[in-house]
Order: structure tokens, then sequence, then C-alpha cells
């Protein structure tokens, strides 16, 4: 949701920029490139969000197996 925003907002900023000025095939390239920069952006967030989670989940299955180990060796 964030991501379309951010591209709605950049997208629109970049047309007003573009109308203003004479370099109008400046002004789309410099829109499209902050474009796939916000969308690089959500994007490297989200990877590192997804990969937060997946280290929490193993950190949590490695609790979980140690526990178990010394329960088992305890008998």
């Amino acid at each position: 949701m964030t991501k379309s925003i951010a591209l709605s907002l950049v997208l629109a900023a970049s047309l007003g920029l573009a109308a203003c000025s004479g370099g109008a095939e400046n002004a789309a390239n410099a829109a499209a490139n902050a474009a796939d920069n916000a969308s690089n952006a959500a994007d490297n967030a989200m990877n590192a969000a997804l990969n937060a989670a997946d280290n929490a989940s193993n950190a949590a299955s490695n609790a979980s197996n140690a526990a178990a180990n010394a329960a088992s060796n305890a008998m």
C-alpha cells in the first residue's frame, strides 16, 4: 500500500516538474528513476522485514531444540 502511494506521489511530482521545465525528457527520466528508487526501497524494506521474521523463527526453533536436547540429556 505505501509502495503505491509513494509511487503515485513521485509520479505526480515528476509530471509537475516536467510540465514546468523545458527538459521534459530529462524530467521524465528523473521521474522513472525516482519511481524505480522508491520501488526498490519498498522491496528492500519488505525483504528486511521477511528476513527478520525468518531469523526470529529460527531463533525460536533453536531455543526449542536446545531445551529438548537438555531435557533429553538430563534423563
